[in-house]
């Protein structure tokens, strides 16, 4: 068996991984460049996500009717915020949907939860009737510009960020297991109210 074959297969099979290594990358930097967001198996939540104890950021959103607003309208009103980056076509969100709407029912007016909507195949037309359709409670902005990603380092949707009354992030997370209730009790004085 001749030398020449067995280097055109290395090198042939070393094309292969080098493409395939090239395409993920790619894949990860044109996701990331069109809003930031990543899907699960690329990054997790606690890889890129905001530093706990970190001061919440503020960040330019519209409201679903096309108003201008900045998420430091809700940070000022010095409660505990938990603010949810969601799609109306998000699985994970959609799992997220039936603790969310028991934990806001409980803490209704002692915790302010912010939905921000992603801009990927989304409008805030699509958002508004959704959340109408389901009855889901809660303010819901829309981040048409992916401000709000960037600035809260919003790796998907279902990403979850608590902060409280100080404003300071006290959990980051993402995903349908997430423990809303233990999120929150963080961001409440003494851990539970």
């Amino acid at each position: 068996m001749s030398l020449i074959p067995m280097y055109q297969q290395r090198t042939n099979r070393a094309r292969r991984v080098t493409q395939r290594i090239a395409g993920r990358a790619a894949l990860t930097l044109g996701l990331a460049a069109f809003g930031g967001m990543l899907p699960t198996g690329i990054a997790s939540a606690q890889e890129s996500a905001l530093m706990l104890g970190s001061t919440a950021p503020s960040a330019e959103v519209t409201t679903l009717d096309g108003q201008s607003a900045n998420l430091s309208t809700y940070l000022a009103a010095k409660k505990p915020l938990v603010i949810e980056f969601w799609a109306t076509w998000c699985p994970l969100c959609k799992e997220l949907e039936p603790a969310m709407a028991e934990a806001k029912k409980k803490y209704e007016g002692r915790v302010i939860f912010v939905s921000v909507g992603v801009p990927q195949n989304q409008t805030p037309e699509k958002q508004r009737e959704y959340a109408a359709a389901h009855n889901l409670a809660g303010e819901f902005v829309f981040d048409r510009d992916g401000k709000a990603i960037s600035a809260y380092k919003a790796n998907h949707t279902s990403y979850m960020v608590v902060v409280d009354s100080a404003g300071k992030v006290v959990y980051t997370g993402s995903g349908a297991d997430q423990s809303i209730e233990n999120a929150i009790a963080k961001a409440l004085p003494m851990h539970g109210m």
